[in-house]
């Protein structure tokens, strides 16, 4: 009895503070401000709040990355602007929180976040048992290892007893041991929750690999003490399809997050960029005037206004545009599109029809 007061008598203190924590603005974290409760309705709450409140990593220069000016830049907040844009015609709308790989599917469910924009692997577990409701890929990937170029290391059997590093709560770790167990090589794993402090024991040395998703070792290994010391071996070790998600339950709101991320995709396949937009006003294509809005009434049908689409393409752009800007040839990353092409380029890429 005495047990069961107590929970009763805290219970009501822990979720105030599940609901709590954040700044505003597309800065890093410096103030608070309380999240929405986790309610069913969670696409009424964020209508009313006037800000998508969005979790990323921060840590990630491509995908999400805390500049010195504290402003947030990446493939993974552009989708977040994507989202503010359709709604409120703000792409600015938006408030980043920087989270952990152990932390971010807590801070889903409970509320904390509306949405993850986080380099997250869609997998059957995270769909299911984890209850999330992933939005399409908008990055495709696969995990891979670097090593230093002086270390002799050239493929997997190489590391045959040698030291790892990886970072836990992630599927990188079970894809290590899963794939070094199928090839009967021992190794032993160098395991940290921070990202920041997996790279830094490879950069000093204590380890002997590192792995991770192959685009976030291009990118990590950007800011690395010595970039060109490094190489990132040929072998791709798993297939990790990266994808925007939110909490399972919430099907008006997982029905916005899908169609803006189809948005940018479909942007792409008819040529329409953020600098062209407002030359379609006078379009006779009734494909085009069905996705800018001028005819038809589909964004009502996600609680939308009908140029939602429009919105998105002219605050942000289209995904090729989002990719350039963040992973392109003119940035440090220079990955190339690869598997990340539209369908029609031999690509993964693909929308369902506007209509």
């Amino acid at each position: 009895m005495r047990k069961s007061a107590l929970i009763l008598a805290i219970a009501p203190l822990v979720f105030a503070i599940a609901a709590c924590g954040g700044d505003s603005g597309q800065t890093a974290n410096t103030a608070s401000t309380p999240a929405a409760p986790a309610t069913r309705n969670r696409w009424a709450s964020i209508k009313s709040r006037g800000q998508v409140i969005c979790g990323v990593s921060g840590e990630v220069p491509g995908f999400s990355f805390v500049g010195t000016d504290g402003k947030y830049s990446g493939i993974d907040v552009d989708v977040c602007r994507a989202i503010a844009a359709a709604l409120f015609d703000n792409p600015d709308a938006v408030e980043f929180r920087n989270l952990n790989s152990k932390e971010r599917f807590t801070a889903l469910q409970t509320g904390e976040v509306d949405i993850l924009s986080r380099n997250t692997t869609w997998t059957l577990s995270r769909g299911t048992t984890v209850g999330l409701e992933f939005a399409p890929v908008v990055f495709y990937d696969g995990q891979a290892i670097m090593v230093r170029k002086n270390s002799n290391i050239k493929s997997l059997a190489d590391l045959k007893n040698k030291a790892i590093c990886v970072q836990t709560g992630t599927t990188t770790e079970q894809n290590l041991a899963d794939q070094m167990r199928k090839r009967g090589i021992t190794y032993k794993p160098v395991v940290f929750e921070d990202v920041n402090i997996t790279f830094a024991t490879y950069a000093e040395g204590r380890c002997d690999g590192i792995t991770a998703d192959r685009s976030a070792l291009v990118s990590r290994g950007t800011i690395l003490p010595k970039p060109e010391d490094n190489l990132i071996l040929n072998e791709v070790i798993s297939s990790e399809p990266l994808a925007p998600a939110v909490a399972k339950g919430y099907t008006k709101w997982g029905d916005v997050v899908k169609w803006v991320v189809y948005s940018l995709v479909k942007a792409e396949e008819l040529g329409i960029t953020s600098q062209n937009v407002g030359q379609f006003a006078t379009t006779t294509d009734p494909d085009i005037k069905r996705f800018l809005g001028t005819e038809g009434n589909l964004g009502e049908g996600l609680g939308l206004t009908n140029d939602f689409a429009a919105r998105i393409v002219k605050h942000v752009g289209n995904y090729a545009e989002i990719y350039d800007r963040n992973l392109g040839p003119k940035t440090k990353l220079n990955l190339a599109r690869g598997q990340n092409q539209l369908w029609s380029k031999g690509g993964l890429l693909y929308s369902p029809p506007f209509r």
